[in-house]
């Protein structure tokens, strides 16, 4: 595999820094991009400035097996979280720094951000959940053993919310101290719950992706849900994996499935597709089709650009064969797919600089070394 020299992977970082960038509204101004061409940490997360072209060098060499699950950007400017395997770290200097400030009880946990530069740490599937306020991580006890999404309001501090994998939302207002069952199930009873992706401007409004039952939608926070369509074809079933609503745009919900009538043996076809809503997540239109050229696994991470609806980005890696990873663009406006190429294992969380959207943050994985 051809390898960039650092001083070239500098220069573009500069470069590319000293572009300007229309800054993201009722974000923190004193955020800023990172000042620095290589990331001071231990490898868990770097930064690309031109959609993945070239990343940021690190000063420390990741170890297998090495997953970063979380990666948040709060809105204390300049500071970022992040989590690798079970630590939590934590950069004020937009990325350039990394430190180690606590070590979490799970290490696949997951980062939300909240007002007041808070965050909640959180695993899929699982019980896990933590609430860190700077460097306090305070440890919470969740109303599911099974968390499928976690929302935050960013205009009521200590308003957290939970989705769990039968189909039920709980809902905190104390920051997480104590919960109540909010609305109706996404699912009928028996159902089963992939992810809820939350609104990041209207905790209300939730995506549910379901097994065999597609997406639902609501948007009085749980009281009613509303089945998504298109997922599949009239009478076919289908499974949502994962759903991201659009920071730019709350109409615009990106989501990945399988259309289970595609997938059905006799049709020898994988079924997977990337699609996209415009109406809040009600009804679906497939955008990306799994192919040789686009790869698409059940786990792909989904992440919507936060200043254009029409911008997604998404992934593919493997350490098979020494692969590496392949982060793609997607224009839905023009359909146009764009492709870079690193020799990480996978990217497992995306993150955007606040104040410079052009500046994406990766949170990456080493599984192993051939």
């Amino acid at each position: 595999m051809k390898r960039i020299s650092a001083a070239v992977i500098a220069a573009a970082a500069a470069v590319a820094l000293a572009q300007p960038v229309a800054a993201v509204a009722a974000t923190p101004g004193a955020w800023t991009a990172p000042s620095c061409a290589r990331v001071t940490g231990d490898g868990g997360v770097t930064f690309t400035t031109d959609d993945g072209a070239t990343l940021a060098p690190t000063s420390g060499t990741l170890r297998p097996v090495s997953y970063t699950h979380g990666l948040a950007a709060l809105d204390t400017p300049n500071t970022l979280l992040a989590t690798r395997n079970n630590e939590l770290q934590r950069s004020t200097d937009a990325g350039c720094t990394w430190t180690r400030i606590a070590t979490l009880d799970s290490s696949r946990a997951r980062l939300t951000a909240a007002p007041g530069g808070r965050a909640y740490a959180w695993e899929v599937n699982d019980r896990y959940l933590a609430r860190v306020d700077g460097t306090t991580v305070t440890p919470l006890t969740s109303p599911t053993g099974t968390i499928v999404g976690l929302g935050t309001d960013r205009n009521r501090p200590g308003h957290v919310r939970v989705a769990a994998g039968d189909g039920q939302l709980y809902d905190s207002t104390d920051g997480g101290a104590t919960w109540k069952a909010l609305g109706t199930r996404a699912v009928p009873e028996g159902g089963s719950l992939y992810t809820v992706a939350f609104d990041p401007a209207n905790i209300d409004h939730a995506v549910a992706g379901a097994m065999t039952a597609g997406g639902a939608v609501t948007t009085d926070g749980g009281r009613t849900w509303k089945a998504a369509t298109g997922l599949t074809g009239a009478g076919g079933t289908a499974n949502l994996f994962d759903a991201a609503v659009s920071p730019a745009d709350p109409s615009v919900v990106y989501g990945l499935g399988i259309d289970l009538v595609e997938a059905a043996p006799s049709s020898g076809a994988e079924g997977r597709h990337l699609y996209r809503s415009a109406d809040g997540g009600r009804t679906f239109k497939k955008v990306v089709d799994d192919s040789a050229e686009t790869k698409l696994t059940n786990s792909t991470h989904l992440a919507p650009s936060p200043v254009d609806a029409n911008v997604l980005y998404f992934e593919y890696g493997t350490y098979f064969q020494g692969y590496g990873t392949d982060l793609f663009r997607l224009n839905a406006a023009t359909g146009k797919i764009t492709k870079t190429h690193n020799a990480y294992d996978g990217i497992s969380a995306f993150a955007f600089n606040p104040a410079r959207p052009k500046v994406i943050y990766l949170g990456v994985e080493v599984v192993k070394v051939d």
